[in-house]
């Protein structure tokens, strides 16, 4: 009877201990291989957005730098050159009597400082000499205009040269650089060419004082020669 009993405390327990059907299909076989296969899978496709990532990142920066490198120089001093050297021109163009005329020049010299005609009166003399007087004094009036125009502009070139200086310091691509380079070398271009026209304003005065004191010589000669009776 005692036996009996155990046997069936021991059929209940066992029914107690082993859950229906339907519960033991919610379980899973834990299955160590596939386990770490899938790790494996996921950690592979974690490193390829990574990559990708990176890849993306590098891109940018690449893009990034050919947009400095293609930027445009925010600052031009074009304008300012290009009024400078129209200014001088201009003073240039001004040239007064005697202009920068080559059959302008020739002809000035064939009736004011060449050879006086042994024919001219003291009036024809006196009035070449007038001629060539007032001449020369527009000559160094129109040198003096010059230097004052260049001495005027020094400020205005050192500010452009400093705007250019700061630019090209603080250019953000290859492009700036050069551009900024570019024009600092138009500066010194533009100072050149102001340097050109003072010397050859001066230049110009200069030479007509030298050829009035020439031609002043000839027409005392020539009124020497006429006082005398004889050709000169």
């Amino acid at each position: 009877m005692i036996a009996r009993r155990r046997r069936v405390v021991l059929v209940l327990a066992l029914a107690l201990a082993v859950p229906p059907g339907p519960v033991l299909a919610q379980f899973t076989v834990y299955d160590p291989a596939n386990y770490i296969q899938n790790v494996a899978q996921a950690a592979h496709a974690l490193q390829q957005i990574n990559n990708q990532i990176s890849a993306l990142q590098n891109q940018a920066q690449m893009l990034i730098g050919q947009a400095k490198n293609l930027a445009s120089l925010p600052y031009s001093s074009l304008a300012s050159l290009q009024a400078q050297v129209a200014r001088t021109k201009a003073l240039l163009g001004q040239a007064q009597r005697l202009a920068y005329d080559v059959s302008a020049i020739q002809q000035a010299f064939t009736q004011n400082y060449g050879a006086a005609s042994l024919s001219a009166t003291n009036a024809d003399l006196v009035a070449r000499a007038d001629a060539r007087w007032a001449t020369s004094v527009a000559g160094f009036e129109d040198a003096l205009k010059v230097q004052a125009s260049v001495i005027g502009g020094m400020d205005a070139n050192a500010g452009e040269m400093g705007a250019l200086v700061g630019a090209s310091q603080g250019a953000s691509g290859a492009l700036q650089a050069a551009q900024a380079g570019n024009q600092l070398l138009a500066l010194q271009a533009q100072q050149l060419s102001q340097l050109t026209a003072l010397v050859a304003a001066q230049g110009r005065a200069d030479a007509l004082e030298a050829a009035d004191r020439v031609a002043a010589r000839a027409d005392a000669k020539a009124r020497f020669s006429k006082f005398m009776g004889r050709n000169p």
